[in-house]
């Protein structure tokens, strides 16, 4: 979410129409675009628009699905993972709660030409969802989501989880509340409240923030990831789902990272490393709630292994696809089966 408006773009999905954004690159941060003119019957896309309506106590259904894929340096791809999940959501309105309920419907992992697997411990689960203060709660965890509900997963195959994958199953939660309960919510210092004609830029107030990112024993305490310089821009109106969205895009800037994890015969693994991601969001107009979020990640790594597992340091590029849509409830309750292309 850094500075870097220009490169915004806009993307043609089989739910979405774009309508009428090509005046929208003026990018001029805080400003309306002067001198815009629309004909009469299309001028109500100037704005002002509201962008923090409240959401509707209506109970939503989410489908996530991340694509991880490693390349080499030499440009060829050397591994895909897919991580997909099911969440509901019913308010707190609704759900007689001091937070949302969100429950998992179904969890599935994917990893290259393999048969896909469910994660049956996540299946069902419920917790609540808060909105808090900062970026951890009294346990040190990130939006109050459970660390050791993450600890010993199994897949439906048998095989238990690693540290690694049972990490990006965590991170599954922690992305889906970062893009629509942080960028997608009002935030004090800096948010999408803020954004009232297309063309604004703001910088979030998760610019230059540092979240913790420690989980259980096998991410230990001292790792981290940085956000460079968020910014959120209004790029305009369209249709997400046949409802009028807002879109907004979002870039992090260049960000930073850390992790340590223990090795099995002694020392840490330290891995460090610089990423970016951006993307856009499609906020109802109406109910306030997300109908449609896309994001790309590009991460570059390095990790230093120690002595007791020969000192070499590796390099690493990873890219990151992540997409999260609102279904319909049949759509909750199907099964995922393959999340293949």
């Amino acid at each position: 979410m850094g500075k870097k408006e220009g490169r915004h773009r806009i993307r043609l999905t089989g739910s979405t129409v774009f309508l009428l954004v090509a005046f929208l690159y003026t990018l001029l941060a805080g400003q309306t675009p002067s001198g815009t003119r629309l004909p009469k019957n299309l001028s109500g896309l100037k704005g002002p628009f509201n962008l923090a309506p409240g959401r509707s106590p209506e109970v939503q259904y989410y489908l996530q699905e991340t694509r991880l894929i490693q390349l080499g340096f030499d440009g060829l791809r050397r591994s895909e993972e897919v991580y997909s999940l099911k969440l509901k959501r019913v308010p707190a309105k609704l759900a007689g709660q001091d937070g949302d309920v969100c429950s998992v419907g179904e969890f599935s992992l994917k990893f290259g030409d393999k048969k896909s697997v469910t994660v049956p411990g996540l299946a069902g689960w419920s917790y609540v969802f808060r909105q808090i203060v900062g970026e951890t709660d009294k346990k040190g965890q990130v939006f109050g989501i459970p660390h050791d509900r993450f600890e010993n997963l199994m897949a439906s195959d048998g095989q238990k989880l690693s540290t690694v994958t049972g990490y990006a199953v965590y991170n599954s939660f922690i992305d889906f509340h970062g893009f629509c309960d942080v960028f997608a919510w009002p935030a004090e210092g800096g948010g999408i409240q803020d954004l009232k004609y297309p063309g604004q830029s703001v910088r979030h107030a998760a610019a230059f923030t540092e979240p913790p990112v420690n989980l259980g024993q096998g991410i230990k305490e001292g790792s981290f990831f940085r956000n460079g310089e968020v910014r959120l821009v209004f790029k305009g109106v369209g249709l997400a789902n046949g409802s009028a969205c807002a879109i907004v895009g979002f870039d992090s800037g260049e960000s930073t990272l850390k992790m340590i994890m223990p090795a099995p015969q002694g020392g840490e693994i330290v891995t460090v490393g610089g990423s970016e991601y951006l993307g856009d969001i499609y906020l109802n107009l109406k109910t306030g709630w997300v109908e449609l979020i896309l994001l790309d990640e590009f991460v570059v790594t390095e990790t230093q292994l120690p002595p007791s597992l020969g000192g070499q340091k590796m390099p690493a590029y990873n890219v990151r696809h992540l997409t999260i849509r609102k279904i319909s409830r049949e759509e909750f309750e199907k099964k995922l089966g393959n999340p293949g292309r």
